[in-house]
């Protein structure tokens, strides 16, 4: 069967209104797939062809499996299928340049195929629009002549407020300075943001309140982990952007990456990889007098891999000693007793745990086991963790280690002058902080795609983040993105607290 009858079938299927002549070409579809899917993995893996082309056919392709199956098991089944042929074809084609030729020719055809007209019925496509290969579409979500608007899920309350208030002024920060410059080809940018109360459970509905009532055009800077678990299948279901939330988890950083999901920072496997190495090979600390203490949900779970997985690469045979405490709260009384029960022969812990939480730890076990190094990773929220010791006193604040996906607030690389700057200007009397220099970055990079995207629509949004290559934003390492890279950076910072609570920078390797 011919590439061009194949997307005839594709467009005939999609135009049928009945679901028996749905049942019936079930198995039309199921043999397509073996024809289409090839085709389109072949394409994906050629990186002079724009994705946002692949998607389309993919999307169509996952539309005529919808209508033409009766089930949910049915259609499970051949969407796996269609996958299947699709990771076929991508490591079939390896990207030479003969090979990406013909998927070039397959591609091209398969698209005029799909655009000429099918077999009439409900929702068929005019003759003038399938001839041209368009068809009418309204305006862009979130887009108007005016403005582009981006939806953010945060904690305006709760036990995360302030890593959510602080990712939202950073962000804000950058938005109007870029607004003030003259916005993104004449349209400011607005945020709009909506509570979860760090409440995975309310997640949903703050995402759905963003995309339908608010109309945003994609989403940026969401706070939590297990939040994330959540809000990632709702946005690629709907195929909106969701970029640069505020978590190193590994659900944000699958491998090939999600189309629509970018991040800036560094993962938390590589934050508590770098603790370990700091920790056994600077320290001179022995892997089992090291403990893992961690929240207990995606998150702890997450940080908690990462440092076993250190270990591994390590060659460490000793297991990693985990202490846990209850997601969302400061109810840190049974992990305290267990470290005082592994007393006399621990020297350090990682910390995979939020501000409040992580204080309260300290508080307890700083006396029972002096000496003891304190290692966060950065989701803790470093200024609101160092001003709930300074609360305590100097000898809880002091060697408090931090990890930190940005460079020091208190340096001078020239987007951290251009971040304070813009924070004394629009946010006047708040101090600089980690968790808003995250903010600013990360929307400084969305700035810059949007400029260079022209006209907008998130597919061809895609396109410009994936060709962003050696990006120097003034940090002092380059960031970038790929088809098979949709992290910018892998620079961890290393940061210590001293007697007055200030942030000093610390060398990790």
């Amino acid at each position: 069967m011919t590439v061009h009858w194949s997307a005839l079938i594709i467009g005939s299927l999609l135009a049928a209104s009945t679901s028996s002549a749905f049942a019936a070409a079930t198995d039309v579809v199921k043999d397509l797939a073996g024809r289409v899917g090839p085709i389109v993995g072949q394409a994906s893996a050629c990186p002079d062809i724009a994705q946002g082309r692949v998607q389309t056919i993919v999307d169509k392709f996952r539309e005529a499996i919808r209508q033409s199956t009766t089930n949910d098991g049915e259609r499970d089944q051949l969407t796996r299928s269609f996958n299947g042929y699709i990771a076929e074809g991508r490591s079939r084609t390896g990207g030479s340049q003969a090979n990406c030729a013909v998927a070039e020719r397959q591609l091209t055809d398969l698209e005029r195929s799909l655009n000429q007209p099918a077999a009439a019925g409900p929702g068929t496509a005019t003759r003038a629009e399938a001839t041209t290969g368009a068809v009418t579409s309204g305006p862009t979500r979130g887009i108007t002549d005016r403005e582009i608007r981006f939806g953010m899920v945060l904690p305006f309350s709760g036990i995360r407020k302030e890593t959510g208030r602080q990712m939202r002024q950073g962000i804000e920060a950058a938005f109007s300075r870029a607004n003030d410059a003259g916005g993104i080809n004449g349209r400011t940018l607005r945020l709009v943001a909506a509570d979860d109360g760090y409440d995975p459970n309310r997640t949903l509905a703050a995402m759905t309140q963003l995309y339908d009532k608010e109309q945003v055009f994609g989403f940026i800077g969401n706070v939590g982990t297990a939040n994330a678990q959540v809000a990632i299948p709702y946005a690629l279901e709907r195929r909106t952007l969701f970029f640069a939330p505020n978590t190193g988890a590994a659900v944000v950083r699958r491998d090939p990456p999600d189309r629509y999901v970018f991040n800036y920072r560094a993962s938390y496997a590589e934050e508590t990889a770098a603790l370990v190495r700091y920790l056994v090979k600077m320290k001179r600390i022995a892997p089992k007098q090291i403990a893992v203490f961690t929240q207990q949900d995606a998150f702890g779970d997450d940080g908690f891999a990462g440092v076993a997985k250190a270990y591994r690469q390590l060659n460490i045979p000793d297991p990693v000693t985990r202490i846990n405490y209850p997601r969302a709260t400061m109810d840190v009384e049974e992990a305290g007793n267990q470290v005082k029960a592994h007393k006399p022969g621990l020297k350090a812990i990682i910390m995979v745990a939020t501000d409040r939480a992580a204080a309260k730890f300290i508080e307890k076990t700083r006396d029972a086991v002096p000496g003891l190094i304190y290692a966060n990773v950065s989701a803790v929220g470093s200024t609101s963790l160092a001003t709930e010791l300074k609360l305590l006193g100097p000898r809880f604040t002091n060697g408090v280690i931090v990890t930190q996906g940005v460079p020091a607030v208190s340096g001078y690389s020239s987007l951290v002058l251009d971040y304070k700057n813009a924070l004394a200007k629009y946010a006047p009397g708040e101090a600089p902080d980690y968790t808003s220099l995250e903010g600013y970055i990360a929307a400084t990079i969305l700035i810059q795609a949007l400029k260079q995207t022209n006209p907008l629509d998130t597919e061809r949004l895609v396109d410009t983040l994936e060709s962003m290559r050696s990006l120097d934003l003034g940090l002092g390492t380059p960031l970038a993105f790929g088809r098979a890279e949709h992290q910018a950076s892998h620079k961890i910072w290393g940061t210590a607290l001293d007697e007055n609570g200030t942030y000093q920078a610390i060398e990790l390797e």
